[in-house]
């Protein structure tokens, strides 16, 4: 292959995952804020580690705790105004602490995504992207292993939690069985659809496998009743509805359309849904996904630098996040978009919105009041 025809390569690779990862695009309505709401997002620092992906508060209302990109779980002690280590995924922590790269040693360290608390137990599950779906006590420490595969294949990046606050069952996602989280530009651009949402019931420790073929499965969240689980499919900007009761149970449809790819999704004390929405999308990503042969014949090329440069613009490119609040049925009441970069979660409780990201050095804190 001649230089030019690198080069040629190059460029298009670039310009395919630009438009991946970011981009502009007109997104639906959304509130007026002045310069000083959208800027009135409180910065809290996380020391020695970047990305709370995942937020969660234990029964007692503590917290929040977060998921971090050196394998911890940190808790956010507010008396104090300072984190606290609370639980690891991995029991080797040599080289894994301090501020550095830490994707390089995520399959070492761990790196925890999805956490959800059950109210029954105490117990705080963990959805690490490496390690599988774990668990640790209420006190913390070194969290266990429930499982690292299901039906004989392995899991490839577990992603999103959620506990059933009445039953114990344990719903989650592994986002591919081919790909790691390291890779997810590879999977996106791949169009890969080996994601599955699981459910595990921790009294017979049985783990069933409520969904597959999915492109990127990602945030879970349960109605406010039980009677439905929501689940982001990442990659084609949506959200799907599995029914657990009613007549439509086992059955699966559309729920929301978004501007953006979807992260987590987290229930409010109204029974509506928060998004948090990644970055936005464009018409040109449209067509690329839908003709996912681009991806595939980018990733066969055997030259490092393609590859490298793909990381490269992947890792750099500005990332400009948003939340979508969603009603019982899916209506898009609000799009919440402020001056915080990346967004991957926004948790609403007591009159403020946590907001989480899988980049960022810190946890973001946004009071409604404000609005």
């Amino acid at each position: 292959m001649n230089f030019d025809l690198f080069l040629l390569l190059a460029a298009a690779a670039a310009v395919l995952i630009s438009t991946l990862i970011a981009g502009g695009g007109t997104i639906l309505s959304s509130p007026a804020f002045d310069s000083e709401e959208k800027d009135a997002v409180i910065e809290i620092p996380i020391p020695g580690a970047v990305g709370p992906e995942s937020l969660a508060f234990d029964s007692l209302g503590n917290g929040p705790y977060a998921g971090v990109s050196d394998g911890r779980i940190i808790k956010w002690e507010e008396k104090q105004g300072r984190w606290i280590d609370f639980a690891t995924t991995a029991s080797t922590r040599k080289g894994c602490g301090g501020s550095q790269d830490h994707v390089p040693l995520e399959h070492i360290c761990g790196r925890p995504l999805g956490l959800s608390f059950s109210r029954l137990t105490g117990e705080l599950y963990i959805a690490d992207a490496y390690l599988g779906l774990l668990v640790v006590g209420p006190n913390g420490g070194l969290a266990t292993k429930v499982a690292s595969e299901a039906q004989g294949t392995p899991f490839g990046f577990t992603n999103g939690v959620e506990v059933h606050q009445t039953n114990g069952a344990v719903y989650f996602s592994d986002s591919s069985t081919r790909f790691e989280r390291r890779n997810f530009v590879a999977m996106i651009i791949s169009g890969d659809n080996t994601g599955r949402l699981m459910k595990y019931e921790p009294e017979t420790k049985q783990i069933t496998v409520l969904l597959d073929g999915l492109t990127f499965p990602n945030g879970v969240a349960l109605s406010q009743n039980g009677d439905f689980i929501l689940l982001s499919e990442t990659s084609h900007c949506r959200i799907l509805r599995f029914w657990l009761q009613t007549s439509k149970i086992g059955t699966v449809e559309v729920f929301a359309q978004l501007p953006g790819f979807p992260d987590n999704i987290k229930r409010n004390e109204k029974g509506e849904f928060w998004v948090g929405i990644h970055s936005k999308r464009e018409k040109l990503l449209e067509w690329l996904l839908s003709n996912p042969w681009i991806g595939r014949t980018l990733l066969k090329i055997p030259f490092p630098q393609v590859k490298a440069l793909i990381s490269f613009i992947a890792e750099r490119r500005k990332h400009v996040g948003l939340a979508a609040r969603l009603s019982e049925e899916g209506e898009i009441l609000e799009m919440f978009e402020p001056n915080h970069g990346s967004m991957s979660e926004v948790y609403e409780r007591d009159g403020s919105l946590w907001i989480g990201s899988v980049k960022m050095p810190y946890l973001g804190k946004y009071e409604m009041q404000t609005r």
